[in-house]
């Protein structure tokens, strides 16, 4: 930890910009989301999510519209120039998958339920994004093979619906 401090210290002094996932630019959001993109309908997308889902043996514990809370709520908060047309989610878990990343470290547990996003952005209608936040430890750790089994499982499922 000290010695993270001391480069931290000598990276600044010398006017290094540290790349953090606070500070990323945005093409390099790749180390912290996934998302492949699609032209089409947005419903049928989403459909085909699900059903990447379910087909991998999975069950969806959540399916949430954050498109119709932000358009509910868009007076309340005095913007209401919308974000996207369509923004949907759903939440679930592997048991093998999860099971194996906590064993390694229970602070995995945070990784559980693992979330796919779909959303069509208000000002590009018919082009429709599809997601996952990816799993990290952000350095050396001897869980980050479990995570990435879990990476791989999140990407098959939104390549095989964006396709």
């Amino acid at each position: 930890m000290r010695l993270l401090a001391l480069l931290t210290f000598l990276a600044i002094s010398a006017g290094i910009t540290l790349l953090t996932p606070w500070n990323t630019p945005a093409a390099a959001n790749d180390l912290i989301f996934k998302s492949y993109s699609t032209q089409g309908d947005f419903k049928t997308v989403l459909e085909d999510v699900r059903e990447e889902i379910t087909n991998q043996g999975l069950v969806i514990a959540y399916h949430g519209k954050i498109g119709e809370m932000l358009k509910r709520t868009a007076a309340d908060v005095g913007d209401e120039k919308p974000i996207y047309k369509n923004a949907e989610f759903f939440t679930f878990c592997s048991a093998v998958l999860s099971r194996n990343a906590m064993k390694r470290d229970p602070q995995n547990i945070a990784f559980c339920p693992y979330s796919i996003y779909v959303y069509e952005p208000a000002e590009e209608p018919g082009t429709i994004y599809a997601g996952y936040r990816k799993f990290t430890t952000f350095g050396p750790s001897k869980s980050q093979a479990a995570l990435d089994a879990i990476n791989r499982l999140l990407d098959t499922i939104v390549r095989e619906a964006t396709r």
